[in-house]
């Protein structure tokens, strides 16, 4: 019989195994979390506990569960254009930049299931048409890009997309999809994918005029943090600016930006 109490032995060794993956701190507040959502993976392989699952990450055979694990201890739910403040930011750039012969890119650098990134999108096409820009989304988990690239959502989520963007760049479900909506593929495409680790060494992507890392290094500690926003400023281009979450701040994080408006910093 699968025993479902997660003991506090077991929950600190969770928060090792997710700290060296990912960077992350999972507090105590979070072991209702950690129970609810890998109770599962010890339904599908048939274990008895919490330790056999832990046992079974630490086996070195096991890479697509690890994978799995990550994903499921990662996942936050979002929404199309929250923090609105930062889209009027990004219109402004984009207008700025749309005489200039280099494309626009921005890089949205946990990405989650998509929202972000499409919500950025639809500001960069009605702001830029058809000329060169791009849009990066990048997240940890291979479960919420496959998710990202799906581009399909419920409708809840896209309560603050303005109603022309909505009629502009989106489908509305019928019939068994009602109640969803399905970001059409032209601006699907404009926006590209990758699996990325921001508490390792990070792969070539180039270098953006706008990064957003928005609720993310709340989960983080202090060293980590500045690890992380270390990495990511790097490939921001002087005079680019960098978005966070509303309750984050880069005090003692970071001296590399300038702090221009609540949750929006610019690289000199």
């Amino acid at each position: 019989m699968v025993d479902n109490t997660l003991t506090d032995i077991e929950f600190g060794r969770f928060q090792r195994f997710i700290h060296e993956a990912a960077g992350i701190t999972l507090s105590p507040a979070k072991k209702a979390l950690v129970c609810g959502r890998l109770f599962k993976r010890l339904q599908a392989h048939r274990l008895n506990s919490y330790t056999d699952y832990l046992a079974l990450l630490d086996s070195g055979r096991a890479a697509a569960e690890v994978q799995t694990a990550i994903d499921l201890l990662t996942t936050n739910e979002t929404y199309f254009f929250r923090e609105p403040r930062h889209f009027e930011l990004l219109r402004t750039v984009a207008l700025a930049a749309a005489s200039r012969p280099q494309p626009l890119r921005v890089w949205s650098a946990a990405c989650s299931t998509g929202e972000e990134c499409y919500s950025i999108a639809m500001v960069l096409a009605d702001c830029l048409g058809a000329t060169a820009w791009e849009v990066v989304g990048t997240d940890i988990s291979s479960r919420v890009l496959q998710r990202a690239r799906a581009a399909h959502y419920p409708l809840e989520r896209t309560r603050h997309v303005p109603p022309a963007y909505l009629k502009r760049f989106c489908l509305r479900g019928l019939g068994e999809q009602e109640g969803t909506l399905l970001v059409e593929r032209p601006l699907r495409e404009r926006v590209r994918f990758a699996q990325v680790n921001l508490n390792a060494g990070l792969p070539a992507l180039g270098s953006f005029d706008m990064i957003f890392l928005r609720n993310v290094m709340i989960y983080f500690n202090g060293d980590t943090k500045r690890q992380v926003v270390a990495r990511v400023l790097a490939l921001l281009k002087p005079g680019g600016h960098f978005c966070i979450g509303h309750s984050e701040t880069l005090n003692e994080i970071s001296t590399a930006v300038q702090q221009v408006a609540p949750s929006i910093y610019r690289k000199p």
